[in-house]
């Protein structure tokens, strides 16, 4: 027995936002450069009522109808988030509650924009050790928006709102399932991107919030060969573990925060460009959310067959990266 993933489903908010109303904000035409450079033309964000564990739900019960699996058939309930819905409890306690998922323990797992790669090896390794364990719910989920400084040009033109979510099981099918992950992190970018302050760091007070340093922040420009070298690097250790090739795979799903470092992949693999799936040019950039999202996509468009080989390849700050190969 292992695992696989049964169903997948997808949710964002109903608020769109064009490219169009940044020149408004910003005073100059960024709408060119984004459809030019990242191909993003629109995204969504939250309304002032509306949260991370919003998106949670809807996201997940798609999912769960999509796989025809019931709420209380969930044995554990991962969330891959870095902005949740409170510093403390976890997101996933929340969603629990809401889904009715009561035979679920739940945890959140944060390596930023790498946590649905992170979380769905996570809930691999459950499923093919624990024989306790037959259905686990795993959501990658995004509301950056709400920590966006809207005259900040490097964060406010590129961040959205989303919510991806898969149900695995454990399938003895040969040709469906798990094939190999690997997870890597370098520590010494920790300080180049992220969220800093409204933690133990630095709490929340009245000087934080005045400052903007509760919001995301760009500190240093990350090497644009950083992200097409690790990705290419950890995808052909994992074809050397798992035989597979660049050829035959089906559909590479990538963290979508820039459609260059895809292509520039891809490029370095020998694989088709149009392998990559993305979603960007509607949803923006959603974090640990885009990935999960583009294999709803797929799943939906019925671009999806038995048997097809998926390799996913998470990136996010810290830096974190995590891979791992699954057979449809």
């Amino acid at each position: 027995m292992q695992a696989y993933i049964k169903g997948s489903g997808m949710h964002v908010p109903g608020k769109v936002v064009p490219n169009s109303y940044f020149n408004e904000i910003l005073g100059e035409d960024v709408d060119t450069w984004l459809r030019e450079n990242l191909t993003i033309e629109e995204r969504r964000w939250c309304s002032a009522d509306e949260s991370v564990a919003d998106l949670c739900v809807e996201a997940a019960g798609k999912a769960m109808d999509n796989s025809g699996v019931k709420a209380d058939e969930i044995d554990l309930l991962i969330i891959a988030t870095d902005t949740p819905e409170y510093i403390s409890p976890s997101t996933a306690s929340v969603v629990q509650e809401r889904l009715g998922t009561v035979n679920a323990g739940t945890f959140d797992i944060n390596t930023a924009c790498a946590g649905f790669v992170t979380a769905i090896t996570t809930a691999t390794m459950f499923l093919n050790g624990d024989e306790n364990i037959n259905n686990v719910l795993v959501i990658g989920a995004y509301a950056m928006s709400k920590y966006l400084d809207l005259n900040d040009k490097k964060t406010v033109t590129l961040f959205a709102d989303g919510a991806g979510a898969v149900v695995m099981g454990k399938t003895d099918e040969e040709g469906r399932g798990y094939h190999y992950s690997k997870l890597k992190s370098d520590g010494q970018y920790n300080g180049w991107m992220g969220i800093y302050a409204g933690a133990t760091h630095q709490p929340a007070t009245a000087e934080v919030v005045e400052n903007k340093d509760h919001l995301l922040k760009f500190v240093k420009k990350f090497p644009k060969e950083l992200n097409p070298q690790v990705w290419s690097e950890m995808i052909i250790e994992g074809f050397r573990k798992t035989g597979w090739s660049a050829a035959e795979v089906d559909h590479y799903l990538f963290t979508q925060i820039n459609i260059n470092s895809i292509w520039a992949t891809l490029d370095i693999l020998g694989a088709d460009r149009k392998k990559g799936h993305t979603i960007m040019s509607k949803y923006g950039y959603t974090g640990s959310a885009c990935i999960p999202m583009a294999l709803d996509d797929l799943n939906q468009k019925g671009l999806l067959k038995r048997g097809d080989k998926i390799v996913f390849m998470g990136s996010g700050g810290g830096l974190a990266f995590a891979t791992a190969f699954f057979e449809w």
